[in-house]
């Protein structure tokens, strides 16, 4: 297994309130462990909203006795939107925080998401398919039949999202399991990435020959693209590649 990870402030934000995470080593019950986290919130609010996320759900998990790898991320993130919300009611610099999370781990050639907002975990194999099902205004209306994605509402209200951790006393993650095929990757962002480039680009970058080969070179164009589209948001981008391949001739 290989993975890549980087997060850019982007052109136009002062700060980077996203946070990344990869580990292809165990976590805690989990064989390893990817995650994306955007966070909202005045003053430094959405920059500590993400930052903890990441670091006590390391921890936490890290600490965890044996369990499923559903079980074990919905009772960390649980945990964690628990304290935030109490911080955020204490602490006037932090009131009205949230984060997005979207937390994958992979075990043999099955994928566990996990996903609260609209960060979002893609499949890539010989096309680009969202896995993740995002938590915002604009997409209950869609599913709803209220709306579309070519209307300019659309793109007025796509940043308001209806879940995020911390920002209520409770939350629901979304989960998914997937069974990857050899060949597979996949691919965790922001907003600040789907946002600035459309899937169709992402998948054309993605399916590169070169940058099936090379994850760095792959994730670092992604970042580039969101960038000379604008980069009107922090960029956060984690690739992996299970090298699943590898694994079924063993």
């Amino acid at each position: 297994m290989v993975s890549f990870s980087e997060s850019n402030i982007g052109n136009v934000r002062r700060l980077n309130e996203d946070f990344v995470f990869a580990s292809e080593k165990p976590v805690g019950p989990l064989e390893n462990l990817f995650l994306v986290a955007d966070g909202m919130g005045g003053h430094q609010g959405g920059d500590y909203a993400s930052r903890y996320t990441v670091e006590h759900m390391i921890s936490k998990l890290a600490s965890m006795e044996t369990k499923s790898p559903i079980a074990a991320i919905n009772d960390a993130i649980l945990q964690i939107n628990a304290e935030l919300y109490e911080q955020g009611r204490m602490v006037e610099e932090l009131q009205g925080m949230g984060t997005t999370l979207v937390a994958a781990t992979i075990s043999g050639s099955t994928l566990y998401v996990a996903n609260v907002g609209d960060s979002r975990l893609y499949r890539i194999s010989d096309h680009l398919k969202q896995v993740t099902r995002d938590h915002s205004w604009v997409e209950e209306m869609i599913r709803e039949g209220r709306m579309t994605r070519d209307s300019a509402i659309y793109w007025e209200k796509k940043n308001i999202i209806t879940r995020a951790i911390g920002a209520y006393e409770r939350v629901t993650a979304d989960f998914f399991e997937v069974e990857l095929n050899p060949g597979d990757r996949i691919l965790l962002c922001s907003d600040g990435l789907s946002n600035m480039v459309e899937d169709r680009q992402i998948e054309q970058i993605l399916l590169k020959t070169e940058n099936r080969r090379n994850l760095t070179a792959a994730g670092r164009e992604l970042i580039a693209a969101g960038k000379a589209n604008g980069g009107k948001d922090n960029l956060s981008v984690v690739l992996v590649d299970p090298e699943l391949d590898e694994v079924k001739k063993c």
